[in-house]
């Protein structure tokens, strides 16, 4: 009985998993039994052939995970600035007609086609200065 070494095995696994030969005729061009070149197979392709390519896409996957979990904490820090400069100040946009008389006379340049921004002063519950 021949002692064929690990290298000669994983090469005889890749030669018939990727040549689209049959494992009979794998095995005669080998000089080595259909047997002895099926168990091979069963022994070697699980942790050799596929492991590489596993390998990598689990890293890919760890790293798109990351950056994931980095956008999502960019995300919820932009959400709560939004909040807490939304809750500061307040701006209503209004055409340049409208904003003359919301701004109390004070004249706001612009014509009626343009838009103008204009503050609202928050009164003491909340409530615009204009609605008191």
């Amino acid at each position: 009985m021949m002692k064929h070494t690990d290298d000669f095995k994983r090469e005889a696994v890749r030669i018939a998993m990727s040549s689209g030969l049959s494992p009979r005729r794998v095995s005669s061009d080998l000089g080595v039994g259909l047997s002895t070149l099926c168990k091979w197979v069963s022994v070697f392709r699980p942790t050799d052939l596929v492991a590489a390519p596993q390998a990598d896409l689990a890293r890919e996957n760890e790293r798109l995970r990351l950056e994931n979990r980095v956008l999502k904490e960019e995300r919820d820090i932009l959400k709560k600035a939004t909040q807490f400069f939304a809750s500061q100040r307040r701006e209503v946009c209004v055409r340049g007609e409208l904003a003359t008389s919301l701004a109390g006379g004070d004249n706001v340049p612009g014509d009626a086609g343009q838009r103008a921004w204009l503050p609202v002063v928050a009164g003491p519950a909340g409530e615009p200065a204009d609605a008191r």
